[in-house]
């Protein structure tokens, strides 16, 4: 892995704000992000990428790239929650298996953006309709996971229909917001693009900055009960994201030879769901405990992928 990578991504200062966030709470301090002013940011994150990446994709032509980045996508979100499952049931239950199963085999947006603002760093494009690819990749794990535990189960109370989870999918807020936020970016003009562009591209490293440092308090607050768990959800939290990133970058050159494309097809498959997951999983299966599948997204596999994962993923790519 290239030591200089690593190096200038250690010190960018969103990150570094993320850990002062982990450390602010190791320290037992106060600072705190206001939670109305913490999900106006995200909502604003996800806005920000999908109407950029709208814009992209306008200026961009349709090829047969786009649509087998989309089955690529779907793909690999049907196949990881499938084996994640089985090798998690060596330990936990079914229900826990299926919901961290369907976690794994999600996206997590924030990772997206995260890894966006990393290629941006690097001076490194990628297309607008990864984004479109970013949403389509959330409900699939989700309807795998549960289909998982609804066949393995010995008691299947819950009778949520699979329509309504796969709506649910589609209409959570992240999923809605970045495509509804896509297909606008898409049909506006560049003279209306450029009246918002000061508030969609000027402003998005330092909203990202805020938002990393209220991602490190609550990840530093979730860590501790975390590691009660035991090793085997640490194990699984680094290593299955580690994997799954490795050999979509190698595998993705199959599918399109665009490094940023590959960058984040691989970032997709190497991050984990805390947002649309916990939602859909109270609904679906409310018998999996959140205790430890948003902990072991949140606290443990995003701060490894935008620390150490990210570099080594983009080396992996430059080397093949």
């Amino acid at each position: 892995m290239n030591l200089n990578l690593l190096f200038e991504n250690l010190t960018n200062p969103a990150l570094l704000f993320f850990l002062l966030g982990i450390l602010a709470v190791r320290l037992k301090s106060d600072l705190e992000i206001p939670q109305n002013s913490s999900k106006f940011i995200s909502l604003y994150l996800l806005f920000s990428i999908g109407f950029k990446g709208g814009q992209e994709l306008a200026h961009s032509h349709f090829t047969m790239e786009i649509i087998w980045s989309v089955i690529f996508g779907v793909f690999i979100a049907i196949l990881i929650p499938i084996y994640s499952y089985f090798i998690l049931r060596r330990k936990f239950n079914s229900y826990d298996a299926g919901a961290i199963a369907a976690a794994y085999g999600s996206v997590s947006a924030v990772t997206f953006v995260t890894a966006a603002s990393f290629l941006e760093i690097q001076e490194i494009k990628f297309s607008g309709h990864m984004v479109a690819v970013m949403a389509l990749m959330e409900a699939p794990a989700i309807i795998v996971g549960v289909s998982l535990i609804r066949m393995f189960s010995k008691k299947t109370e819950n009778k949520t229909s699979l329509k309504s989870i796969i709506t649910h999918s589609f209409t959570n807020g992240s999923v809605l917001l970045i495509l509804g936020s896509l297909i606008i970016g898409l049909l506006a003009s560049d003279e209306q693009a450029m009246g918002i562009k000061p508030f969609t591209n000027d402003l998005f490293k330092g909203f990202l900055a805020i938002f990393l440092l209220d991602m490190g308090i609550v990840s530093g607050k979730k860590l501790s009960d975390f590691i009660k768990s035991g090793w085997f959800a640490l194990f699984f939290a680094i290593i299955i994201p580690l994997l799954n990133g490795c050999l979509v970058a190698i595998v993705s050159q199959q599918v399109t030879t665009d490094v940023g494309n590959r960058f984040m097809l691989s970032i997709l498959a190497a991050s984990a769901s805390y947002i649309a997951v916990p939602a859909a999983m109270k609904i679906a299966v409310p018998k999996a405990n959140p205790g430890l599948f948003l902990p072991m997204a949140l606290a443990v596999t995003f701060p490894f992928n935008i620390t150490l994962g990210m570099p080594i993923y983009l080396s992996l790519i430059m080397s093949c």
